[in-house]
């Protein structure tokens, strides 16, 4: 990304929500044709240059001046964030002990979503954004995975490939959710045809798929294709075994001596719990972050990084104690295009930036629809639901 290009924003009164949707229809439009748009950011292409490519390229060079972390701020969140996670874990002990089970409908949630903080903070690890020290990242980063049962060097190495192809129907695998154009879906067989159903049901992918992937399949070094899955980049067995069995030991470790003080039940009912919620939210959040109507995908060489990072990505708008607890992932379309920005920085660079606040957003009330979408067609652009196809 160019960093000459002036950060200065384009239409300083694009404040209005109509506003922002429509300039990025417009800007998303302008990214199937070859010529200008007649209209850009600010009602007028300037200088013949089109608008969507000058609007990413100031949105780069923007974005560019808020990566890197500030120590204090780290530490002080990480430090916070862990001290509340343990007090709500000891509170949920000691609702266990005593027997006053209707607490656990209100600590439960809590601690799962303290969890879904502390998942952000290793997210940041593994991106390198947390600390500007690699050991830093990586000690923090693995401490914090024994909490979320996650392989940390794993997760990392998966969800950067992610970053790396997302939007890429060349390039899918690991590190994402699998997704399938509407013309591979009919080309499958009526076995993969279910599983594909199957798998993409929201009751299966979030109630029941998620804790089962965070307690189960985490713990086995799997990464190659389901069965309907011929487009596929995966990972070697080698770059995977050693963070899974580095985790697996240390779960065994540290649950195990819990369970000699505390007694194996009650270790396994808080925890149990409060990994099962934030598995449930985490796994709502990455969902959303891609599969929704209007996202981005295309084939190689239209693919380009920053149009697959701005425009398929979302800005997902949560209430502000919601924001928090999801370390501002919601501003995914800004994560994707600068992952080294650390999570407390992602809103102070979006306030700033008068292109990023004329895009789009996805309010809850919206992402519910995204739970019917399955499919990539390639003819309308848009994310369809299998149904669409009958």
């Amino acid at each position: 990304m160019s960093s000459s290009v002036s950060p200065a924003a384009a239409n300083p009164s694009a404040k209005s929500e109509n506003l922002r949707v429509s300039v990025g229809s417009a800007l998303r439009e302008s990214s199937t044709s070859n010529k200008s748009p007649s209209i850009g950011v600010n009602g007028q292409a300037a200088n013949g240059e089109c608008p969507k490519k000058a609007m990413l390229q100031r949105i780069s060079a923007h974005c560019a001046a808020f990566q890197g972390a500030q120590l204090h701020r780290s530490i002080t969140q990480a430090s916070l964030n862990i001290a509340l996670y343990a007090g709500v874990i000891a509170a949920m002990f000691a609702v266990v002990f005593a027997g006053w089970w209707p607490a656990l409908l209100v600590l439960g949630p809590l601690a799962g979503g303290l969890l879904v903080k502390l998942f952000t903070i290793q997210h940041d690890c593994g991106h390198g954004s947390y600390f500007n020290s690699k050991a830093a990242n990586h000690a923090l980063g693995f401490c914090i995975s024994i909490l979320t049962f996650t392989p940390y060097g794993f997760w990392r190495d998966a969800h950067n490939r992610h970053h790396a192809s997302s939007g890429d129907l060349d390039r899918r695998g690991i590190g994402g959710v699998d997704t399938l154009t509407a013309d591979e879906y009919r080309a499958l067989s009526p076995a993969n045809k279910f599983l594909y159903r199957f798998y993409r049901h929201p009751i299966v992918m979030i109630a029941f798929g998620s804790p089962f992937y965070f307690f189960v399949m985490q713990r086995f070094p799997l990464a190659g294709p389901m069965p309907f899955a011929e487009t596929y980049h995966g990972m070697r067995l080698g770059q995977i075994w050693k963070s899974v069995a580095a985790l697996n030991v240390a779960l065994v470790v540290f649950y195990g001596a819990l369970s000699l003080v505390l007694g194996f039940g009650a270790v396994a009912i808080v925890f149990g719990i409060s990994v099962t919620i934030a598995a449930w939210a985490g796994t709502w959040l990455f969902f959303v972050q891609h599969q929704y109507e209007e996202t981005y995908w295309a084939k190689r060489p239209q693919w380009n990084y920053a149009e697959a990072a701005i425009f398929g990505s979302s800005h997902y708008k949560l209430p502000t104690p919601l924001r928090w607890i999801s370390g501002n992932i919601g501003l995914h379309h800004i994560h994707h295009l600068a992952s080294l920005i650390p999570n407390y920085r992602l809103m102070e660079c979006y306030r700033a930036s008068e292109d990023l606040l004329s895009l789009p957003v996805m309010t809850i009330k919206d992402s519910l629809e995204c739970a019917r979408l399955a499919l990539w067609c390639t003819a309308q652009q848009k994310m369809v639901s299998i149904s669409s196809l009958r």
